[in-house]
C-alpha cells in the first residue's frame, strides 16, 4: 500500500530506536527492544565463507537458551575489513568477532549474550588494548581516518527490510524534494555540492543533469552502472548488497530533476546476491509507493528496472551500457551527441554510476554546503576503494578526498606484509597507472592522481611490494584490456594486441630498446584514436610503468634479468651444495627429471633440462637449498 509523507515519517520514528542500538556509544537499550543486536555480514565475500549458516546457528543457539526476545540476529552489509571474515558485531556492546567460525557460536551465546562477557580471544586483536580492555571499533587504525558517506548504512541496517531503511533517514531526502524543491533546485544543491561522478570520468554530476533536464523531450531516462568490471573491484557490489534503498532513491530523485520516469539499472550476472537484494528492494519500494505512480501523492511517476549484463568490461562504458539495455551488442558509439542529449533508446538519458548515487541522498538531508566542506577544493566528499593486494587489510574503505595514499596503504591498510616494501599502487584498475613509492605521499583526488600519471577511476587500489615485476604487471593489465576490447575500432583492437604481445616478448628475454620505443609510440596513438574510454585507457599502466619503473625494463632488455624475480623464462634455479644435505625431496617431485645426485650427496639442476616451475624451491622450503636468479 502506497504510504503518504505522515506514514513515512511514523516508520522511522517507530524505526529510529531500533537501529539506534547498533550504536557503540549507545548505553542503554528501551525495553520494547531486543537488548542485544547481532549484526551478521551477509556480503558476497562473508557469504561465501558460511556467514548464512552463521545466522542459523546463532538463531539455534538463542532459541537453546530461551533469549529470542533479548538478542536479535541482523543480516546486513559489508564492515569493510574483508579478509577477516565472516564478521560478527554485537551491539550496544560493538563487540567485533572477525573470522567467526560455527563452532563459535555457541560460546559468543553462552558467555557474551547470556552471560554478559565478551569473548575476547575471538574478537578482532585491534579492538583488545593491552590492559585487557576493549577499544571502540572506529579508534582502530583501520576506521579511523575512514568516513562513510556511501557507505554509511552498510553494517547497520538489513537490506532486505525497507523499513530498517527508513528508520536511518532513508526515503526522506525525496519527500524533501517532491515537497520543498523544484527540479532546478534539487540540479543547483548538487551542483553546488561539486560532486564528481565517481565511475572514472570525474565530470561534475549536477551539470551532467542539467544538460538532460534542459534537452526538450517528452521521454527522459536515468540509468545506474553497477557493472563494476576492474579486477578486484567491489565497491558497486558491496553497496548494492547492504544499502540497494539508498540506490531506489537516488535514481528517482535524479529522475525528478531532469523529467524522467523510467530508470534502469544495469549490473552484471556474476552478482548474485546484489541482484537478488536490488529486486528484493525494488519490490518493496513498489509496495511502499515509492516507485510507481504519484510517488507520496505528489504527481510523480517513476518505475524502476533492473538489467543483467553479461560481463563485457567494455559495458562499463556509457554509450555501451546504453546499446546492452537496449537489447543490441554493447559496443561503444562516437560522442558527440552525448547521453544526455541522445542516450538510451535515442532519448536524453542521465547515467551515473552506484557510488555517485550514493551521495545524492546524503547530499540533499545535510546540504551542498556540508559535502562542500569534506574533501579538496576540486574533489569533494569522500571515495570507496577496494584495497587489495600486498596489504594486511584487504577490504573496502571510504576515505576523505585529499587523504594520502601513504595513509591508506600504511594506517589503513595495515602495511604491506611480512616486513616486505612498498614498491608501487596501481589506482584506477586496468585503465590506471602506478604510483612508485617515490610518490606515496600524492594526495587521493581526481587531479592529483592524473599528474602522477593515473586515475581515479571506479575506485580499485592494488598494493604491490618488491616481489612484484612492473613489466609483469602491466602486461597483465593490458592481456585484461585486449581480451575485453569489443573490436569495434582498430587502433584498440590491433593496437592493445600489439603492445600485449611486445610485453610477453619482454618477459620471455627476446625484447630490444626498440621495444620501448614502439611501446611509447602505439600507446600515444592508442590513446588519441580510440574510440571510447576503454581504448583511450588501456596504455596507462604501460605508460606509467616506463615512466617510474624504466630501469626494470632495461633489465629484462639489456640483462636478461627480471629483478623481482618473477618472469619464468628469465630465471634460472640453481643448488646451494653447502645446505643440500642429499634427502631426495627436490628430485622427487621434479617433473623433467632435471634434478640428479645421489642420496645424501649434494644435487645438481640441469638447466637445459629444467622448466622452472617452482616444485622443487616448495619441496625445499625446509633447508633453502635451492634458489632462483
Amino acid at each position: 500500500m502506497a504510504k503518504t509523507l505522515e506514514q513515512l515519517r511514523t516508520i522511522r520514528g517507530e524505526m529510529e530506536p531500533e537501529v539506534a542500538v547498533r550504536q557503540t556509544s549507545h548505553d542503554e537499550v528501551p525495553s520494547e527492544i531486543a537488548q542485544h543486536h547481532i549484526m551478521v555480514c551477509a556480503g558476497t565475500g562473508c557469504v561465501a565463507a558460511k556467514s548464512m549458516e552463521i545466522i542459523d546457528e546463532f538463531n539455534l543457539h538463542l532459541e537453546k537458551h530461551g533469549l529470542q526476545d533479548k538478542a536479535k540476529v541482523v543480516l546486513t552489509g559489508c564492515f569493510g575489513l574483508c579478509a577477516l571474515g565472516p564478521i560478527v558485531v554485537v551491539y550496544p556492546e560493538g563487540s567485533f568477532y572477525s573470522e567467526v567460525k560455527l563452532e563459535n557460536i555457541g560460546r559468543i551465546v553462552e558467555e557474551h549474550i547470556k552471560g554478559g562477557n565478551v569473548v575476547e580471544e575471538l574478537l578482532y586483536h585491534e579492538t583488545v588494548q593491552e590492559d585487557g580492555g576493549i577499544s571502540c571499533l572506529s579508534e582502530t587504525p583501520f576506521y579511523k581516518k575512514q568516513m562513510r558517506i556511501s557507505l554509511r548504512n552498510c553494517g547497520v541496517i538489513n537490506p532486505e527490510i525497507i523499513d530498517e531503511y527508513i528508520g536511518v533517514g532513508g526515503y526522506e531526502a525525496l519527500a524533501k524534494c517532491l515537497t520543498e524543491l523544484s527540479p532546478e533546485a534539487v540540479i543547483q544543491e548538487v551542483l553546488d555540492s561539486g560532486l564528481r561522478g565517481r565511475g572514472g570520468a570525474g565530470f561534475l554530476t549536477g551539470l551532467k543533469w542539467q544538460f538532460a533536464a534542459r534537452t526538450e523531450n517528452e521521454v527522459k531516462y536515468v540509468c545506474c552502472n553497477a557493472d563494476e568490471g576492474d579486477p578486484g573491484a567491489f565497491m558497486d557490489r558491496s553497496v548494492l548488497e547492504g544499502d540497494p534503498h539508498n540506490i531506489i532513491e537516488s535514481m528517482a530523485i535524479a529522475a525528478y530533476a531532469i523529467g524522467a520516469s523510467q530508470g534502469y539499472i544495469y549490473v552484471r550476472a556474476e552478482y548474485p546476491i546484489a541482484v537478488e537484494r536490488m529486486q528484493v528492494a525494488i519490490k518493496q519500494a513498489k509496495e511502499y509507493g515509492f516507485l510507481g505512480k504519484s510517488i507520496l501523492g505528489k504527481g510523480f511517476d517513476f518505475d524502476l528496472e533492473v538489467r543483467l549484463g553479461a560481463g563485457a568490461f567494455v559495458c562499463g562504458e556509457e554509450t555501451a551500457l546504453m546499446m546492452s539495455i537496449e537489447g543490441q551488442r554493447g559496443e561503444p558509439n562516437p560522442r558527440p551527441p552525448f547521453p544526455a542529449v541522445k542516450g538510451l533508446f535515442g532519448k536524453p538519458t542521465v547515467l551515473n554510476n552506484v557510488e555517485t548515487y550514493t551521495n545524492i541522498t546524503w547530499i540533499l538531508l545535510h546540504g551542498a554546503e556540508a559535502f562542500k566542506k569534506i574533501g579538496t577544493e576540486n574533489s569533494s566528499g569522500t571515495k570507496v576503494f577496494a584495497l587489495g593486494g600486498a596489504i594486511t587489510n584487504v577490504g573496502l574503505v571510504e576515505v576523505p578526498m585529499g587523504i594520502t595514499l601513504r595513509e591508506i596503504v600504511e594506517e589503513i591498510g595495515g602495511g604491506v606484509p611480512d616486513g616486505k616494501a612498498f614498491k608501487a599502487a596501481q589506482t584506477g584498475g586496468p585503465s590506471g597507472g602506478c604510483i612508485p613509492n617515490s610518490l606515496i605521499d600524492t594526495p587521493i583526488d581526481f587531479d592529483s592522481l592524473t599528474a602522477v600519471g593515473s586515475m581515479m577511476g571506479s575506485g580499485g587500489l592494488i598494493v604491490m611490494d618488491e616481489t612484484s615485476c612492473m613489466v609483469d604487471i602491466a602486461k597483465f593489465f593490458l592481456e585484461f584490456t585486449e581480451e575485453e576490447s569489443c573490436g569495434k575500432c582498430t587502433p584498440c583492437r590491433i593496437g592493445t594486441k600489439r603492445m600485449f604481445d611486445i610485453l610477453t616478448k619482454i618477459t620471455e628475454g627476446n625484447g630490444t630498446m626498440e621495444d620501448l620505443d614502439a611501446l611509447t609510440e602505439l600507446s600515444a596513438y592508442i590513446k588519441d584514436n580510440s574510440l571510447c574510454g576503454l581504448g583511450q585507457t588501456a596504455p596507462n599502466p604501460v605508460v606509467s610503468t616506463l615512466e617510474h619503473f624504466r630501469d626494470e625494463y632495461e633489465a629484462h632488455v639489456l640483462e636478461g634479468r627480471c629483478p623481482a624475480g618473477v618472469c619464468k623464462d628469465l630465471l634460472q634455479y640453481f643448488i646451494i651444495a653447502e645446505k643440500c644435505i642429499g634427502c631426495t625431496l627436490c628430485k622427487r617431485v621434479c617433473p623433467t627429471d632435471a634434478i640428479i645426485g645421489e642420496v645424501k650427496q649434494p644435487h645438481e639442476i640441469l638447466l637445459d633440462k629444467c622448466i622452472k616451475c617452482g616444485a622443487c624451491l616448495d619441496a625445499c622450503k625446509k633447508f633453502n637449498a635451492i634458489i632462483v636468479k
